[in-house]
């Protein structure tokens, strides 16, 4: 693939992914959609749009929504505007999302834009996640640093999350259509050198343990009832009433480890977790449909994908937003759906016809799909 430099997905993930950063010039030489400097401080007003402006010579942390005159007010230098989920409002932007294909959609996250002035940046840190670095327009240096984790101390003088210490293996500069990938816990620190320099990152999700837990716990505690309950009919007479034997603990352990043997209910939570919106919802608004209603309405129009929605499936199982849609179509009539960007009534053809139908009437009514009606 030329935008990972000669490599093929299989390659870039067995050789970097989640191993050692990569840098390939050109990854886009055509360039990408951009958006400008005034669209993003736009997106920054709006109070369900997270962002956040950082001014690099005293590591102030603001976080918005802003107001015009707060843009109007900084200085020519050392401050940069991070806007996240840019994805879920410019469809555009979304687009992006294509050319990573080849890593599953549902650990996508979201396409953060940073805009910054000479100087501009957040400071050395590290991040739970991969993420890839696109430059888009001006130009940005990155220090990539050591492998840190957790221990690794943080500068307390500031609410941004930047390292004590950095300890710089590797600088490059890049320019428009340059890419960087940085792996999980390295340590990067990218600083803009010239004006109007743009900066697309694509984060992936990667719940930790705790998070995954307490989901889960919450998911099968749902499934419980009140007759699910410790037993111990084995139960041995005991001389010291007090103590807490081999026998109890392995009691609870198996009571526990059941809840994680049924794969089916595991792979539902785990489906429902993973297409969880962790931003605002941008809703459509769509009126309730029918089957009929989404069949004529195809007839003048398309359907047009919600790219705020996250979609996911397996077998028999459509996952939308965190709900779990038992759809009837085989898996490629899912794998179908959850790739189309657009759907017309030419493309309902098939054996498949009815039930496809009904699944994009219930994908509208929870806003993946609508018509375009300006």
């Amino acid at each position: 693939m030329d935008m990972l430099g000669g490599l093929s997905g299989q390659e870039f993930l067995s050789q970097y992914w989640q191993k050692t950063p990569y840098l390939v010039r050109q990854a886009f030489p055509d360039g990408l959609y951009k958006i400008s400097g005034d669209e993003l401080a736009g997106l920054a007003t709006e109070p369900d749009v997270e962002s956040r402006l950082v001014t690099a010579n005293d590591w102030t942390l603001r976080h918005g929504p802003f107001f015009e005159e707060d843009f109007t007010r900084l200085p020519e230098k050392d401050w940069t505007l991070l806007v996240q989920a840019v994805d879920h409002w410019v469809p555009d932007i979304a687009a992006l999302f294509d050319a990573f294909d080849f890593i599953p959609a549902w650990r996508m996250d979201d396409i953060m834009i940073s805009y910054a002035v000479p100087g501009g940046g957040v400071g050395p840190h590290f991040d739970h996640y991969d993420v890839f670095l696109i430059q888009v327009d001006g130009e940005r240096e990155w220090r990539i640093g050591q492998s840190c984790t957790d221990a690794d101390d943080r500068r307390d003088d500031t609410d941004l999350s930047i390292l004590a210490h950095f300890d710089e293996q590797e600088r490059w500069v890049l320019k428009p259509g340059d890419m960087l990938y940085v792996p999980p816990g390295i340590a990067h620190w990218g600083s803009a050198l010239s004006k109007d320099c743009i900066t697309y990152s694509i984060g992936f999700r990667a719940p930790s343990q705790a998070e995954t837990l307490v989901e889960f716990a919450q998911f099968a505690a749902d499934s419980c009832t009140d007759f699910d309950r410790y037993q111990d009919a084995d139960l041995k007479a005991r001389t010291d009433s007090h103590l807490i034997t081999d026998a109890d603990i392995d009691r609870i352990q198996q009571m526990l480890q059941t809840l994680t043997e049924d794969r089916d209910a595991m792979a539902r939570w785990f489906g429902r977790y993973m297409t969880q919106p962790k931003y605002g919802d941008a809703p459509l608004e769509e009126p309730t449909l029918s089957n009929a209603d989404i069949a004529r309405q195809l007839q003048r129009q398309p359907l047009i994908r919600n790219s705020a929605v996250r979609l996911a499936y397996q077998p028999g199982i459509l996952f939308v937003d965190g709900e779990a849609i038992d759809s009837g179509l085989p898996a490629d009539g899912l794998r179908w759906i959850c790739e189309q960007k657009q759907i017309s009534a030419s493309d309902l053809g098939n054996q498949d016809d009815v039930a496809r139908l009904k699944v994009l009437t219930t994908l509208v009514g929870h806003d993946a799909f609508y018509f375009d009606n300006e």
